[in-house]
């Protein structure tokens, strides 16, 4: 050591002469009590959950009728359950009321060529719910889902919420590019 740091050493102690540790403060928790661990991220995630579920509730369990919701491999089931909801901004609309099943199958064929080429990603397909249809039900509804169902362009789609047509109506999330 030099003299510097031997002079540094006496002054500190020269200094610290007259200090004296104080008593522990009756104020201090005991450290050796720990609280319980809580898993916080989980009580929010089951409040979002909940919250979601009042706010915003499955169109699924609000309607009445048959409800319709396919999602092609690879998709996941959050993604569906977004388009539900009606999350993603829905871009276009079909109105297929009028149309008998070939007019429709031509006009859906135009309506996705249309939406491809121009990147559109979310439609909506209003198909009715079959009421002027006689003793059949919903003709296009039912041609609609097996069409859907068999074209590489269309990732998922579910029945409307009641606000956009219901069981009445497609929410469609095509494949981009």
């Amino acid at each position: 050591m030099t003299a510097i740091d031997d002079e540094d050493a006496r002054l500190f102690r020269l200094a610290m002469r007259d200090v004296r540790p104080r008593p522990p403060s009756p104020r201090v928790a005991d450290p050796g009590r720990r609280p319980e661990p809580r898993a916080h991220q989980r009580e929010a995630d089951d409040l979002e959950v909940l919250r979601e579920m009042l706010l915003d509730p499955d169109p699924g369990l609000l309607e009445h009728g048959e409800t319709l919701h396919y999602r092609a491999p690879g998709v996941q089931e959050a993604v569906l359950r977004r388009l539900r909801r009606g999350h993603y901004h829905i871009e276009r609309v079909l109105d297929l009321h009028g149309h008998n099943r070939d007019q429709a199958r031509h006009a859906i064929v135009r309506f996705l060529a249309e939406c491809r080429q121009r990147d559109i990603r979310c439609v909506r397909i209003i198909h009715g719910k079959g009421h002027g249809s006689p003793n059949s039900g919903p003709v296009l509804k039912r041609l609609l889902d097996g069409w859907l169902r068999q074209r590489r362009d269309v990732l998922a789609f579910c029945s409307a919420r009641p606000v956009d047509g219901g069981s009445g109506a497609l929410y469609v999330l095509l494949r981009s590019g």
